[in-house]
């Protein structure tokens, strides 16, 4: 089997974050037990969902670890030109949900295993599928306790979000919130004589856009980012039940996603005296999830470099697990082949040409861990 091969069985899983992913860990341990891989299975709290641990080589602390996520984006609403879950192949693109988000990686480095197989390592190969990435990094959070001392302190790790093989050191921390806003029910021919939800939720979305232009005009900034500072955004305002009865709850789900050198509780207390200043608002994080900073001094960038000597270092906007990892004290980098520009869209897609630059980059950290 080829990565090809490998990732139209990946593709084939339809492992969308609200759905089961068992299917895809079982066809996937079952392939790296064949490879000689030791596997520990990490269920979610359900039973419905897993993660999964595998390491090929000597059973000790160190070697390299690559991780991954199982889960993808769903395709409801949106005008695929073909089934989604089924690898379809045009000229120098294959299509299908999850090619570069990022099921692209996992076949090259499932692919990878499979070589590994056949060779000594001096070092240990470590893996890592989890579940739950899209929906904020849950599953990855889930999994450390049982994770972190089975895979011990890697000497690197990788995880293989879509960066068109350049390496990446950061990526902004984010955390999401609920913003509830109590009114009092009336008919809205008295609506004065009511206090309106949506109001007070209008107050609030102003607090948060005045916070926003306070951060970007003078707050920490990195210009490795397309937007080089901490960010505020509210993606949904809901209330209401009809136009004649004034109402009397509403929610703003935000978000907000920092800079290393901004401290997010900052941001909380002074969107907490905001939520104070409005009055019947209450304020709830619903997750968080560590950002990414790797100093450029860091021995982790110079080893990857030398196997990708023509990557740049970059950051890159959208989230990952790599923080987690590195909060335990492993050096970690982002690197994997597509493009998030190809991700989440109908017609998802990735170039092969990218799938074989992964190929080949792994192909010389296997060469490094071999004896």
């Amino acid at each position: 089997m080829t990565t090809l091969d490998l990732l139209d069985r990946l593709v084939g899983f339809p492992t969308v974050s609200a759905d089961s992913n068992l299917d895809l860990i079982d066809w996937a341990e079952d392939l790296l037990r064949r490879s000689g891989a030791r596997t520990q299975r990490i269920p979610d709290p359900t039973g419905k969902k897993a993660g999964l641990y595998a390491c090929l080589g000597p059973d000790t602390d160190g070697g390299v670890l690559l991780s991954a996520h199982t889960d993808v984006v769903p395709v409801i609403g949106q005008p695929w030109s073909h089934d989604p879950f089924r690898l379809k192949r045009h000229g120098d693109r294959v299509y299908g949900r999850g090619t570069s988000d990022m099921k692209g990686f996992v076949a090259s480095v499932l692919n990878m295993t499979r070589l590994a197989a056949s060779r000594h390592l001096s070092e240990p190969l470590k893996i890592v599928l989890s579940y739950d990435e899209e929906v904020g990094c849950k599953g990855i959070a889930e999994m450390m306790p049982k994770l972190t001392p089975a895979m011990g302190h890697p000497r690197v790790c990788i995880v293989g979000e879509p960066t068109s093989m350049q390496i990446a050191t950061g990526h902004k921390g984010k955390a999401a919130y609920r913003a509830t806003c109590m009114g009092q029910s009336g008919h809205s021919a008295m609506a004065p004589k009511f206090r309106n939800a949506l109001h007070l939720g209008a107050d609030f979305l102003a607090a948060l856009r005045q916070l926003q232009h306070e951060v970007a005009q003078s707050g920490a900034t990195d210009d490795a980012y397309e937007v080089p500072y901490s960010t505020i955004h509210a993606g949904k305002f809901t209330g209401g039940t009809a136009l004649n009865i004034v109402p009397d709850s509403c929610t703003i789900d935000y978000e907000i996603r920092h800079l290393k050198d901004d401290r997010i509780e900052v941001f909380e207390d002074r969107l907490k005296a905001a939520a104070r200043a409005i009055g019947n608002l209450k304020l709830e994080r619903t997750n968080i999830y560590p950002g990414l900073d790797v100093p450029s001094s860091a021995p982790c960038i110079k080893e990857i470099q030398s196997l990708l000597p023509d990557a740049d270092i970059t950051k890159v906007a959208f989230g990952t697990e790599a923080g987690f990892f590195q909060a335990e004290g492993n050096p970690t980098l982002v690197c994997g082949p597509g493009s998030m520009d190809q991700g989440h869209i109908p017609d998802e897609y990735i170039d092969i040409a990218q799938l074989d630059a992964c190929d080949r980059f792994l192909g010389r950290l296997l060469d490094s861990i071999a004896a």
